[in-house]
């Protein structure tokens, strides 16, 4: 494994600058993008690159979830019922994974495949949405009737949610993001990112712990990844709460897009 980091340094730490800039604007990138980069790009074994980029994950979005807070971007009764559902689906999936010791990277290829068709249907509802809710009767768009939490919905959608990404790493952010769009679709587009971000901190740490107790983690390529990381995610965050919304959604819209690409290829 030294000898791989070694090699591909600039492209981990370039590729980690670029994936915390977009986690820190969109709250998607964590998974999606990270892992297909340490495997295809760099040539880390599958189950290395997820257990890696899950404590990856929480660390990176951890260092800008503070700041979405701050700006009131977290809808924090939405966040409870969505940890409420992929917490114990998260933690369910890992106890199956060290039981029953499944062929991961066949059900991890079905499962992308799925989460793939979900982003691009998620990409769409993000930019149309908004263009519907000009022409609902006045006084639909009431801030307190836009976010009102949607507890039964909400965590299921969580259960889904923690199982894919203990299983693929993928989905925290991205599913996520996708979750959030198609229960609250009017919701603000940077309180689904705050929110997402927030909530990601948890379940991808929770993730990554188990498989970190199954061995699937290299310390030094999550260092190498959090140099590159953390200056991007920080200034992604800062530019969030400066944006228009709809700039936000189509950036959104777009990064999800690319990471529906990348899991189809994979």
């Amino acid at each position: 494994m030294d000898g791989l980091i070694a090699n591909s340094l600039g492209l981990i730490l370039g590729g980690g600058f670029v994936i915390g800039f977009l986690i820190g604007i969109t709250g998607v990138g964590a998974g999606s993008l990270t892992t297909p980069l340490l495997i295809s790009g760099v040539g880390v074994p599958p189950a290395i690159a997820v257990g890696t980029d899950l404590l990856f994950a929480a660390i990176t979005k951890m260092s800008a979830a503070w700041r979405h807070q701050r700006l009131g971007n977290v809808d924090w009764p939405i966040l409870a019922s969505l940890a409420a559902g992929s917490l114990p689906g998260a933690a369910a999936v890992l106890l199956w994974l060290y039981l029953a010791e499944p062929n991961t990277e066949l059900v991890a290829w079905y499962v992308k495949k799925g989460l793939a068709l979900t982003l691009i249907v998620s990409a769409a509802a993000i930019i149309v949405f908004p263009v519907l809710k000009r022409w609902q009767p006045q006084g639909f768009d009431d801030p307190v009737t836009e976010t009102a939490a949607r507890p039964f919905p909400t965590i299921v959608f969580g259960l889904i949610l923690g199982a894919a990404v203990a299983l693929t790493s993928v989905g925290a952010g991205a599913i996520g993001v996708a979750a959030l769009t198609g229960l609250y679709p009017y919701m603000m587009a940077r309180r689904v990112v705050g929110t997402d971000i927030v909530h990601a901190v948890p379940l991808t740490f929770v993730a990554g712990l188990g498989h970190a107790g199954m061995g699937h983690i290299d310390v030094a390529l999550l260092g190498t990844l959090l140099c590159g990381s953390i200056p991007g995610i920080l200034i992604g965050s800062r530019l969030t709460g400066k944006l228009p919304d709809w700039t936000l959604r189509i950036g959104l819209a777009a990064v999800l897009c690319f990471a529906a690409f990348i899991l189809l290829r994979g």
